[in-house]
């Protein structure tokens, strides 16, 4: 053992490991009194047992190292210096709370410490944390920083998906990550000899090529000259270590749980060599410390959670006006018109992509673009094609096949600050990401109360036309227009396409970009000035008197030449191009039904609790006595969509049957 891994058992080291550990184990008693008296609800998850891990690990790190914890991080929290009275009064769910009441037990957040959260999510977190360490690699290179992100997670963890996907990530981008897997055996009630086929689980992380090292997670001295070894590995080489901590919980998975599962005197045999006792019981014998001290320790336990008890009790609620705050930031202004130029070129809707996504890399040291086949291969439409060459794979950057883990990759990287655009191949493969995008992205501003947000793009391909069969054509817009903490927008002109991005990429929050497939080849003229657009309006794309027809994305040029055809029939068709889908521009919509009086809605997702039912919900609840007749909706047929071409086109929108619809709606 070197002077550097070797923690210095002098009195006053012994006396602040033993100080954290009765610490968290007196918090949590009382937490536990608390819950039998509903005054914490919900789940709550106890690091009883487990106290010698986050108290020997996490002092090691600095306060610029990141921690990203699981849902049993009240230990984490208060070793990391989070105040217990704001830990106490977030478990009440009290406004003080150190995340605004908004967390509770299972997401405890703190910006001032670098405490990324608990998460609810098995796994959940590790992705995340590859993110923060992401982008500390990437600043590395232009600033002086050797920061190390610790992220801790269970054993049940390691049969997810994004243990494996991060692990590789991490591996392959030599990521400064301190994965520390607290292994207590069991994965809620199944033991891990039921769950596992490897049972040594630091294997599967040397199985990635990451050094790995298994310690005894009930010695505190142990576990602290572990981390000081493997902390002081990833300084030096900024690859990633791996901690196998195998350690055991004395209560339930949860306060909910019976621990029926366990004989009872398996518990008293772990208790027997906990980690409070057996170092408590170490220090007396060897007289590096007194019983007066340990009687010290706890009366100063005690007194700092009465204390803390106090100071929840005398917490507020939030008020409930104040509901939806925290589930956007600060709104940015709407960027000015560019001023025309007076000269355009013509350019492809792909193209336009591409110039957004390479001037915004040239424009903002912090935009990096990464994704599937984004880089060697340039993209599967085409899009980035050049880009690595042009601006380097540290820019541009190729993934594994794994979504879920390189989607969190960038919600991580952007909760620290870079401004990353994740490219999801096609739709379909955005629902191996959607705990990601829905759990994490969507939800960390809210339930950190506002402390951490996620300025995150993510673009993908949707849309059917191209005889891809029913698990390549989806149209799930709608879906994600449904998740607050999103926006959602769908680009159906080159000047949108190139505009949007450039604006999403300013803007505080997640916004998923969906790109109809059809329109990857289309051609339109834009003004060689042309700059950001304003992401919160609909469109008016052609001015009319009997009828508006609402639509985006790819539905847009069909619809436009409906209205050719309907102009023809003398019908004027007013067509509204929604845009942004989420938020949805109602006055836009309301405007011109006040005009036409008459609505049909084109959406090429299917019928059933689609976005066009959401749409005219809308109309019907703000706009009933404008109508003239009742509100058309012309969806995707409730099919899988069909490989066949005639089959195809029959199951979607086109236009001669968007011109039946009108008529219909007109009475023609």
């Amino acid at each position: 053992m070197s002077v550097i891994d070797r923690p210095r058992l002098d009195h006053a080291h012994v006396l602040d490991l033993l100080t954290h550990m009765v610490r968290i184990r007196r918090f949590e008693d009382k937490c536990a009194e608390l819950y039998t008296q509903q005054k914490i609800r919900g789940f709550l998850h106890l690091y009883d047992g487990e106290e010698a891990i986050a108290s020997g690990i996490i002092p090691v790190l600095t306060a610029n190292d990141r921690i990203v914890a699981t849902y049993r991080e009240h230990g984490h929290a208060l070793v990391r210096g989070i105040p217990m009275t704001t830990v106490m009064a977030e478990m009440y769910g009290k406004a003080e709370g150190c995340s605004g009441g908004r967390g509770g037990s299972m997401h405890l957040f703190d910006k001032a410490t670098n405490f990324y959260g608990g998460n609810a999510i098995v796994g959940g977190g590790l992705p995340l944390a590859g993110g923060l360490a992401l982008a500390d690699a990437m600043q590395g290179q232009s600033q002086e920083r050797n920061n190390v992100t610790a992220c801790f997670f269970g054993e049940g963890a390691v049969a997810e998906g994004e243990f494996h996907e991060t692990l590789n990530l991490a591996s392959l981008w030599n990521l400064p990550v301190l994965f520390v897997c607290e292994n207590n055996g069991y994965a809620m009630g199944s033991a891990i000899a039921r769950t596992e086929a490897e049972t040594d689980i630091h294997l599967k992380a040397a199985g990635y090529g990451i050094a790995s090292e298994v310690v005894d997670g009930m010695d505190v001295v142990a576990v602290e000259a572990a981390a000081r070894r493997a902390v002081q590995r990833i300084r030096e080489t900024r690859a990633p270590v791996f901690l196998e901590c195998r350690t055991y919980r004395f209560r339930a998975h949860s306060m909910f749980d019976a621990q029926l599962y366990r004989p009872k005197d398996e518990v008293e045999q772990w208790r027997d060599k906990g980690p409070i006792v057996r170092f408590q019981g170490w220090l007396l014998e060897n007289k590096l410390i007194h019983e007066d001290d340990i009687a010290k320790i706890e009366a100063d336990a005690d007194a700092e959670i009465a204390e803390a008890v106090a100071f929840a009790e005398a917490g507020t609620w939030e008020p409930v006006e104040d509901l939806e705050k925290y589930v956007l930031g600060e709104q940015p202004k709407p960027p000015p018109p560019a001023q025309p130029s007076g000269e355009t070129v013509e350019v492809t809707y792909r193209e336009a992509v591409k110039q957004a996504i390479e001037e915004a890399i040239k424009r903002d040291d912090r935009v990096f673009l990464m994704g599937e086949d984004v880089g060697a291969y340039g993209g599967c439409y085409a899009v980035t094609k050049g880009l690595m060459e042009q601006l380097g794979e540290d820019r541009i950057r190729d993934t594994p096949l794994s979504e879920s883990g390189f989607t969190g990759a960038g919600i991580g990287a952007a909760a620290a600050g870079m401004r990353p655009i994740v490219e999801l191949m096609t739709v379909n493969f955005s629902l191996l990401a959607l705990d990601q995008i829905l759990n994490t992205a969507a939800t960390m501003r809210h339930m950190s109360g506002g402390a951490f947000g996620v300025p995150l793009v993510i673009r993908m391909a949707t849309g059917a036309g191209k005889q891809l069969a029913a698990q390549h054509s989806h149209s799930l817009e709608g879906w994600y227009a449904h998740i607050p903490g999103l926006k959602v927008l769908a680009p159906a002109t080159v000047e949108d396409a190139r505009g949007m991005l450039w604006t999403a990429l300013e803007d505080p929050d997640p916004v998923l970009i969906f790109e109809n497939v059809m329109l990857y080849n289309r051609t339109g003229m834009l003004d060689t000035n042309a700059g950001a657009v304003d992401i919160s309006k609909a469109a008016i794309r052609r001015p009319g008197k009997d009828i508006s027809l609402i639509t985006y994305g790819g539905s847009l040029h069909k619809v436009m030449e409906a209205a050719d055809l309907l102009a023809a029939e003398g019908i004027e068709a007013e067509v509204i191009d929604l845009r942004t889908l989420r938020p949805v521009d109602d006055e836009t919509i309301l405007g011109s039904l006040a005009r036409t009086r008459r609505a049909l809605i084109v959406d090429e997702g299917w019928r059933t609790g689609s976005l066009a039912a959401e749409i005219s919900a809308r109309i019907m609840e703000q706009g009933f006595w404008h109508l003239d007749a009742p509100v058309g909706r012309l969806c995707s047929s409730e099919v899988p969509i069909p490989y066949p071409k005639h089959l195809e086109d029959a199951a979607i929108p086109q236009t001669p049957s968007i011109v039946a619809a009108a008529k219909s709606v007109v009475g023609r």
